[in-house]
């Protein structure tokens, strides 16, 4: 029977480099910070104010071009 680490021991834990783009963009542009999850065919930003959410949609063609993906980005308000 295996341990929970040679289980563990060979997963590769790192985050992708789009979540580390897209909080970058974030808390450059708005000094905040969201939450990044990402699919297969789409990347979704959780704000935890509406507001926030509002500033940001205008700036979704520019976050795009810095990810350089063809997912789809959605925006969700909510912690």
């Amino acid at each position: 029977m295996q341990s929970l680490q040679d289980i563990l021991g060979t997963k590769d834990f790192d985050q992708p480099p789009e979540i580390d783009i897209i909080k970058t963009f974030v808390r450059k542009k708005f000094s905040s910070d969201v939450g990044v999850t990402i699919q297969t065919y789409s990347i979704t930003i959780t704000t935890p104010s509406a507001s926030l959410a509002g500033s940001l949609r205008p700036h979704m063609h520019k976050l795009k071009k810095e990810l350089e993906t063809d997912k789809k980005i959605f925006i969700r308000i909510g912690r």
